[in-house]
């Protein structure tokens, strides 16, 4: 609790800050409004026409360094000399622009004209705040940031739309994609492994979106999911032996509500001497066991061929020997395979699915097995789904940005034509805060699950006690 208060805290100071700076040093320009009789209009006018003289001067210096230096052999120049040279341009421009510029501010400019030439532009310093988690850009015009699960509008902006192409056009080349009128859309990842998705006209209708979904700079493990409220502690005791007695779990939840981070922070219980696959559309697992075979799905090429699906390197996965396969999120036909390997002795295998509860989790791997072609009844698919499975664990984004283990469910099997399932542990939401934090307490159904005999035999001990009614866990 202690640590989002500092979060939100630091979030709250940031804001104020950019307030401040954006009015024009905040009650100065007030004052200086109010003494003229129109507000703080002025303050307000003269920021905008420093922030295009600025922009202006930026374009210039961009413009001209870019016709003095031969951008084309940068690969063989040490990044200090191209510095030191980039610094004598920067200099030397601006001598000729007669504008003065404070040491602070001249070596925000070369930052700035650094990012332009080699990153992503205005956006490159987002990249590099580890607080930062989403990057979306509605436009030229408007770019928003998620820090700790909130959203908020930045002051940072494009020239126009021609730079935002620019800059999207440097991210999908370096991966051998490209994005124009006849192709779209585009999905691509960052050298750090962030996952890029950009749409631009005509599908777009007001202009190029591009959105960056960040790679986490460290990943989070289940203490720090434990100290963060995201899980409770019995919680966390059933899961951990459910992962070492090798059940087969299902981590299901909406966008964004941390399925990946958790399906990270529990695959960390798998034994080390076991063999493990995982299979990824964008690779983010990071797993630290040292028998890891990670594969990763591959996009067409620009002539549309060459495409390699996750179906196929689940079947692949199967020829190779694994203890465990991990598929880091199925969303095609490929579940139908990953169902059959849980059911043909691989046991302990993990996946994520998006779905708003644990109920919907199964309808969804129903709708997902149709996608494969194979024409099963309806009972042959929910008998596959219950004999494969055994947990279900389903996580929120909560309306305060946090993300909360909200349910672990076991399946029991059938019901006539129904999957049964049972609710063991459930996150109770009592109301929210005045500052608007979700409140609540984890909480025990009652139900001793079946599978417990399962983890006493793998040499898993958990307390009966943990699974008294109302027991707060």
């Amino acid at each position: 609790m202690a640590l989002r208060d500092r979060f939100k805290n630091m979030s709250s100071r940031g804001s104020q800050a950019r307030r401040e700076d954006q009015s024009g040093n905040g009650a100065n320009d007030e004052a200086k409004g109010k003494d003229n009789g129109k507000g703080n209009g002025h303050g307000e006018q003269a920021t905008a026409a420093l922030n295009d003289r600025h922009h202006g001067l930026k374009a210039r210096i961009h413009r001209s360094m870019v016709e003095r230096l031969n951008l084309a052999s940068l690969d063989s120049i040490d990044p200090e000399i191209f510095r030191a040279q980039i610094r004598q341009i920067i200099t030397g421009l601006l001598g000729e622009e007669q504008i003065p510029l404070s040491e602070a501010e001249r070596i925000a400019l070369e930052q700035e004209i650094l990012n332009e030439t080699f990153g992503l532009g205005p956006i490159e310093p987002f990249l590099h705040d580890p607080d930062v988690s989403d990057i979306l850009v509605n436009t030229y015009s408007q770019v928003y940031v998620e820090r700790f699960g909130q959203l908020e509008l930045t002051e940072t902006r494009f020239d126009d739309d021609d730079h935002l192409m620019k800059i999207i056009d440097r991210i999908v080349s370096k991966v051998g994609r490209r994005v124009d009128e006849s192709s779209p859309m585009v999905d691509a990842r960052l050298p750090d492994g962030s996952r890029v998705n950009a749409i631009i006209p005509p599908l777009a209708l007001d202009g190029p979106i591009l959105s960056i979904r960040r790679f986490g700079v460290r990943t989070l493990d289940l203490d720090d999911l434990l100290e963060i409220g995201s899980i409770s502690p019995g919680m966390a005791e059933l899961l951990m032996g459910a992962i070492r007695a090798r059940l087969n779990s299902l981590i299901s939840g909406g966008t964004g509500s941390g399925k990946t981070t958790l399906l990270n922070a529990l695959s960390a219980f798998i034994p080390a001497e076991e063999r493990i696959v995982t299979i990824e559309d964008a690779a983010e697992l990071q797993l630290l066991q040292p028998h890891v075979v990670r594969l990763e799905t591959r996009p067409p090429n620009i002539e549309g061929k060459g495409r390699i699906t996750q179906r196929e390197l689940v079947r692949n996965a199967l020829r190779m020997r694994p203890d465990r396969i991990v598929v880091g999120e199925v969303r095609g036909d490929e579940v139908l395979d990953m169902l059959q390997a849980m059911n043909t002795g691989h046991d302990g295998s993990l996946t994520t699915v998006h779905a708003n509860s644990s109920r919907d989790a199964l309808h969804r791997l129903e709708t997902l097995m149709l996608l494969s072609g194979v024409n099963l009844p309806t009972t042959a698919m929910r008998e596959q789904i219950s004999a494969a499975l055994d947990v279900i664990i389903h996580v929120a984004r909560m309306s305060d940005g946090t993300r909360r283990v909200v349910g672990v469910s076991e399946i029991v099997g059938m019901e006539r034509d129904i999957v049964a399932m049972q609710d063991i542990f459930v996150f109770k939401k009592t109301g929210v805060s005045e500052e608007g934090r979700v409140m609540g307490q984890y909480e025990a159904t009652g139900i001793r699950p079946k599978f417990a005999d399962r983890l006493k035999i793998s040499g898993v001990t958990v307390s009966s006690s943990l699974f008294r009614e109302g027991q707060v866990i």
